[in-house]
């Protein structure tokens, strides 16, 4: 009776699992994730400056880069589809490559984030004062990073279901910009600069379609052109990654994960091709000078003169959203990081709720020192931590085609995971059984690559590109350097 006893003591002891991550992400959650990643701040704000690079070109600049991001995302989404795991591109660089890639690549997209979050968090105070100019910046960014700090720790379903609203704000605008540029274009409404509104303008007005040609230097010795435009049109894409990112938490990735990839390429023609190519048809590109948002200048034109605190709204939950994804990123970063032993392990436990309190802690806990950083010295953030940004999203991209060569390679020598489809396969079988495959998998990498090398060229030609140049030298170095002191450390 007393063994009896004990065995079912035992038993009890054994049913309870330790907490892991919960798969509650919804294919909606997923999709619109996706969807907000690729919609920030820059296209209501920051899409003046590419304008004013390439003129109407700039919607071949974006097609063109939007190709690119679709076919890196498409390279990371074949690996999760078939290996779902928290961390993404982290976990897949250590078990394709080598821990040392691993770690490099883990590292350097967490620290992309918290200095995206920083940039981000240091001027949501801008936006709430814009209603509230009594309240301080730096008291506007603290409640924001309490709060949506605070979010995170309920669960991956809140995560999801809070950036399902803000990507449904940001899109909504979008929507309703077209909507109303295309009312002005239909109807033959009046517009502001006098000129007719009418898509013939993006080949009639200054130059034509290509009004500074592929590349060309200025007076004021800055070059411009349909090629420079595609280093700021790159850095835009940011976040579209995020798919591969919750890969390890949906409920369905073989299901939901291609769907949400191959929106990708919609959504860049919808919300930028479509929605610039309605600006520029309303109001001549060469008057937009980034003097106010083109948002505001086009529903300045439709007499909806109230469009500045309804893009301020927009703005302020485009903030919150980049904060919420980045967090919510940069957590499960740290998580798979520590499992891999690339970092230090009490960042790989979980809440009850499946969550990995710990790496959300640390990283909001990070973010707030960077924020300081801003508030303290704003010149020394802006001009090299934030080239740092930069660069870490080329070395990101750059990873994931490299890593996705090795996971083919992999695959075809029988070294699946066990618990995919393609286990006990190997060779042609194999790679015939990838279920989301990157299309012409054996030259797209390497095109992808020169693509990106292109770019890093491109961008020794922008005197505010070329810090991030040399800053992503010194920064691959420090990965490396930590990498060998912390094996040392071990030994």
């Amino acid at each position: 009776m007393t063994n009896a006893k004990d065995t079912a003591k035992t038993a009890d002891v054994t049913v309870q699992e330790p907490p892991s991550l919960r798969k509650s992400l919804k294919n909606r959650h997923i999709q619109l994730i996706a969807l907000g990643g690729a919609i920030g701040t820059g296209l209501f704000y920051g899409s003046s400056e590419s304008i004013a690079l390439a003129g109407p070109s700039i919607l071949l600049a974006y097609l063109i880069g939007g190709i690119a991001i679709f076919m890196i995302v498409r390279a990371l989404s074949e690996m999760s589809v078939e290996d779902p795991k928290a961390g993404a591109f982290s976990y897949y660089a250590t078990r394709y490559w080598s821990k040392r890639a691993g770690f490099v690549s883990g590292w350097n997209y967490w620290f992309n984030y918290i200095l995206v979050s920083m940039v981000e968090l240091s001027v949501v105070g801008s936006f709430v004062n814009y209603w509230f100019p009594g309240i301080p910046q730096w008291a506007s960014a603290a409640f924001f990073l309490v709060v949506i700090t605070a979010a995170n720790l309920l669960g991956v379903s809140k995560f999801g279901e809070i950036e399902f609203w803000f990507a449904i704000i940001k899109i909504a605008a979008v929507l309703a910009m077209i909507v109303g540029g295309l009312a002005v274009i239909v109807l033959n409404l009046p517009t502001d600069s006098g000129i007719r509104a009418s898509f013939a303008n993006w080949f009639a007005l200054d130059g034509g379609f290509l009004p500074h040609g592929l590349m060309q230097r200025g007076d004021d010795g800055a070059w411009t052109g349909l090629l420079m435009a595609l280093v700021v049109v790159m850095f835009s894409f940011g976040g579209t990654e995020l798919i591969g990112v919750t890969a390890g938490e949906a409920e369905d990735p073989r299901t939901t994960i291609p769907k949400a990839t191959n929106g990708v390429i919609w959504r860049i023609l919808v919300f930028y091709i479509v929605a610039l190519g309605v600006i520029m048809a309303v109001v001549p590109w060469n008057l937009i000078d980034g003097a106010s948002s083109p948002f505001v200048q086009i529903f300045d034109s439709m007499g909806v003169h109230v469009a500045a605190g309804i893009l301020n709204f927009v703005c302020l939950t485009a903030v919150m959203s980049v904060y919420n994804s980045g967090l919510y990123a940069n957590s499960r970063m740290l998580y798979s990081l520590a499992k891999q032993g690339n970092a230090p392990a009490y960042l790989g436990r979980l809440s009850s709720r499946g969550v990995p309190a710990a790496a959300v802690l640390t990283s909001a806990a990070i973010t707030v020192i960077a924020v300081v950083v801003v508030f303290l010295w704003p010149e020394f953030a802006f001009n090299y931590l934030m080239s740092i940004a930069t660069i870490s999203a080329i070395i990101n991209w750059s990873m994931i085609m490299v890593t996705e060569m090795r996971f083919r390679r992999v695959v075809a020598a029988g070294g699946s995971p066990d618990d995919s489809a393609l286990a006990g396969k190997s060779g042609r079988e194999a790679l015939d059984a990838i279920a989301f495959k990157l299309p012409f998998a054996r030259v797209t990498p390497w095109v992808v690559l020169a693509f990106l090398a292109m770019i890093v060229v491109l961008m020794c030609f922008s005197a505010s590109y070329r810090i991030a140049v040399a800053a992503g030298v010194i920064w691959l170095a420090v990965l490396l350097v930590a990498y060998q002191a912390t094996q040392v450390r071990r030994r």
